[in-house]
């Protein structure tokens, strides 16, 4: 029998865009591998449009809140509806930026030092020395991502405004600089490391990561083996430290310029890559063998309850 996927996209964080153009290519690429698809552009009663579908599978195309920090996850649990990606525990600890930090650290996995502080001190002051990152300790997509460089007399004023919509909390980083790389994890096994390069911006923006020409990828990355292999066994460890399932994929900084600190770090873990046309998943999963059609049939095997 045909099994029944409901792709789930859209949503209401403000990630919603980007999911749909995730969800919609998943969708295409599910009804060519021969499943049986229906797009669910998510609202506040999904679990009344679900209990009504009865799908055999939910694949979560979902970015952001309630998509991605364990919220729908705890729907598909109660629902025992099989679904991709996370469950719940994981995806809450992974989308909060500053707990994902402590859980990876506990689990040997290098991060960047930093401390957690409300936007509006953050405003008036700088709350470390620069050059720091600033961003949002629940979003994705780096919205509401800064970067305070070397010199700058003041923090963005823009964290003081009545109509910022990114929460209170903010995490501070120190900013290591160097190299921006990504490593995914597919079940247990580390696929290749891409190398990004930001075409007009100074990090791996939200025009880098959507906008077609935003970024250039490098594939495989041009590291010593060494390096290369250890970035793999890193994106497996915190992959594992936080309870991840199905796809994951590490961002990492890595300071090898001339002079520089050596410092590997891991930035964060996205349990919701993109799936978009210049998403990076899709394209480590080519470089590693697999058509966009059989990995997101590879995630639709994986799919189960309990996660």
């Amino acid at each position: 029998m045909t099994k029944h996927v409901a792709v789930l996209m859209g949503g209401f964080s403000s990630e919603r865009e980007i999911s749909l153009r995730s969800g919609e290519a998943c969708a295409l690429a599910l009804e060519g591998e021969g499943f049986r698809v229906t797009r669910v552009d998510v609202g506040h009663d999904v679990a009344q449009v679900l209990s009504a579908l009865k799908p055999d599978v939910a694949f979560n195309a979902l970015h952001g809140r309630f998509g991605e920090d364990g919220c729908i996850q705890g729907v598909l649990e109660i629902l025992r509806i099989p679904y991709t990606h996370s469950g719940v525990l994981a995806s809450s600890l992974a989308m909060k930026k500053d707990v994902a930090k402590t859980v990876m650290a506990a689990g040997g996995v290098p991060v960047p030092k930093g401390r957690v502080v409300h936007r509006l001190e953050a405003a008036k002051g700088h709350v470390l020395e620069p050059p720091y990152v600033l961003k949002p300790i629940s979003e994705g997509s780096s919205f509401g991502v800064f970067i305070v460089k070397a010199g700058r007399s003041h923090p963005p004023q823009e964290l003081a405004g009545g109509e910022w919509p990114h929460g209170d909390l903010m995490l501070a980083e120190e900013f290591v600089d160097g190299r921006e790389l990504t490593c995914a994890v597919m079940g247990k096994r580390a696929l290749d490391v891409i190398e990004i390069l930001p075409v007009s911006e100074d990090f791996y923006g939200y025009d880098a990561k959507y906008a077609k020409g935003g970024s250039k990828h490098v594939l495989p990355a041009n590291l010593k083996q060494n390096i290369y292999q250890r970035i793999q066994e890193l994106a497996c460890e915190a992959h594992r430290a936080l309870g991840c399932r199905g796809v994951s994929r590490a961002d990492f900084r890595y300071d090898d310029r001339p002079g520089g600190t050596g410092d590997l770090v891991v930035l964060e873990v996205n349990t919701q890559p993109g799936m978009t046309e210049t998403s990076l998943v899709p394209e480590m999963a080519a470089f590693a063998g697999f058509s966009f059609g059989e990995l997101v049939r590879w995630m639709v095997e994986d799919a189960s309850c309990d996660r």
